[in-house]
């Protein structure tokens, strides 16, 4: 988010624990087999054990899992690996502490590090910790932040940079890309392709590291590291995801320009039914792409923060 923060969204407009979970138990129903908490961060929201405990008890039972910047993960973790939360990914693009304040806005780096020891000791593997290269600032750090995983136990996945910033400033000539992150990975580590149908519809590119420098120290065996191209390299074809927004708006790609309202419908008293229709018709209007490179592409009016990643 930007140093100055963004507006916090009226309380009366945020769904409900009942309401979220009530438009989960639907989306369970119609064959979502996962769901993921998000953010902004979604561990700010109190509660999140509770909710985490719900989701668990409807059936059939999906896969839980949260994206979250780690800060409050050491306090979390236990109770939510106790109330059924099977995943964990932490955004981390920095080893240094002085480049996490300049990229975060935050003296937290040391907080991250150990909500990510807890999140591993809670039970909660692999934990995956996610970074974004920016050009300048934290590019030279690939083969430093997969050599640290592979010795912490973490699996380690790059993501590249996407216009979805609060001040509509993306650049493309600025995104450090796929290509790029694998060139410097493969200057210090062997990489090996896994085969694209262990992939199925993840949005991350998966090598096996076979190789390195500090072999002897790793964590784990056969350990991988995945690269996520959303904008060089995309996955729309396989994409099977929607995603529901704090404010209850049910988006059909990260990058839409519509949303389809469940909240309101909610609230004026639309039976699951109704709100059922109208996660399909949502679904169904799905565009085959995100069309960033396209003439006409529109960044959306939401950030990244007001979407969930």
């Amino acid at each position: 988010m930007p140093p100055e923060g963004l507006d916090w969204l009226p309380k009366d407009t945020l769904l409900t624990d009942d309401e979220l979970i009530r438009l989960v138990r639907i989306a369970v129903g119609l064959g979502v087999t996962e769901v993921r908490l998000t953010g902004g961060e979604p561990l700010l929201r109190r509660g999140v054990p509770d909710l985490v405990a719900r989701m668990a008890a409807l059936r059939p039972r999906p896969e839980i899992s949260i994206t979250t910047n780690g800060i409050l993960l050491d306090r979390d973790a236990a109770g939510l690996a106790a109330a059924g939360l099977d995943r964990v990914n932490v955004s981390l693009d920095t080893l240094d502490p002085e480049r996490f304040k300049r990229i975060a806005f935050r003296d937290k780096h040391a907080a991250v590090l150990a909500g990510l020891r807890a999140a591993q000791a809670a039970g909660l593997a692999p934990v995956k910790v996610n970074a974004v290269l920016l050009r300048g600032i934290n590019d030279d750090e690939a083969p430093d932040l997969l050599g640290w995983a592979l010795r912490e136990g973490y699996q380690m996945r790059f993501i590249e940079q996407m216009p979805l910033d609060a001040q509509h400033g993306w650049d493309r000539a600025a995104m450090v890309t796929a290509d790029e992150i694998l060139e410097h990975l493969r200057a210090v580590y062997a990489l090996a392709p896994v085969p694209d149908p262990d992939r199925g519809s993840a949005p991350a590119e998966t090598w096996s590291v076979l190789d390195g420098p500090d072999r002897a120290g790793w964590a784990r065996e056969n350990p991988r590291v995945g690269v996520v191209g959303s904008v060089t390299r995309p996955f729309c074809a396989d994409c099977d995801r929607v995603r529901l927004t704090a404010d209850g708006q049910l988006r059909n790609c990260l990058f839409a320009t519509t949303e389809s309202d469940l909240r309101t419908a909610m609230r004026a008293g639309a039976d699951d039914d109704e709100l059922a229709r109208r996660f399909v018709a949502s679904i169904a209007g799905k565009k085959a792409g995100h069309g960033i490179d396209g003439p006409d592409f529109q960044q959306p009016d939401r950030p990244m923060s007001a979407i969930g990643g």
